[in-house]
């Protein structure tokens, strides 16, 4: 039987945050957490050493910064996967930790599903950026994200399968909110907002609510 099972190393230098993870994934039996860091100079030994599948990897480490650690990781091995998870949100930080080969950029107060199911795209070979951090890289036009505002108009061409109703429910469901906060957000019912999310997630073919937000994300609608 092939072992589906996704190897994390672990690398936070706040013991608080990597118990609260390793609790979270507990729940998870195909997230595991097999060796923790907490410097990124032992992130990099350790890495060497177990080739995880998925590193996430702190910015604010004692020793060196996390991206620099990235760098370290990707010189050993070109095909590592690198998830930044981090409370930091400033401009050179997000281009640094992306121009290092990191394949994701998350904050730390990101929703625990939506946590999972990053994890699992990135092994499957996607990059992922945190809402809050796409609109640096548009605004800088570095060339990672491309520059884009979306208009009403230019959205019903491009996505026209999805009322506009439905792409507002779409952004609520990508901040992880739940039906109940979409109907208050919206003022709507939470009957209604539950029927908008059912019908995106029959309009962008995929199984739940967070495999709409990881594909909204992916492709740009949001």
């Amino acid at each position: 039987m092939i072992n589906s099972t996704i190897r994390i190393l672990l690398t936070e230098d706040q013991k608080l945050m990597r118990v609260g993870l390793k609790s979270l994934f507990e729940e998870h039996p195909e997230l595991e957490i097999i060796a923790e860091a907490q410097s990124g100079k032992e992130a990099i030994e350790k890495y060497k050493t177990i080739h995880p599948d998925i590193t996430l990897m702190d910015i604010g480490l004692p020793d060196m910064s996390g991206i620099e650690a990235v760098k370290k990781i990707l010189e050993a091995d070109a095909k590592a996967k690198v998830i930044i998870l981090t409370s930091h949100l400033s401009e050179n930080e997000v281009i640094d930790a992306l121009h290092a080969g990191a394949c994701a950029y998350v904050m730390k107060d990101i929703n625990t599903e939506i946590l999972k199911m990053i994890i699992k795209t990135v092994k499957d070979g996607a990059m992922w950026l945190d809402p809050q951090a796409v609109p640096i890289l548009r605004e800088k036009n570095c060339g990672v994200v491309p520059p884009r505002q979306m208009s009403r108009a230019m959205f019903k061409e491009q996505h026209a399968n999805l009322t506009q109703r439905e792409y507002e429910v779409l952004k609520l469901v990508v901040d992880g909110k739940s039906n109940n906060e979409i109907a208050q957000e919206l003022t709507i019912s939470e009957h209604t907002a539950k029927a908008h999310v059912c019908n995106i997630i029959q309009k962008l073919v995929v199984d739940d609510r967070t495999q709409a937000a990881v594909k909204a994300l992916k492709e740009g609608l949001v």
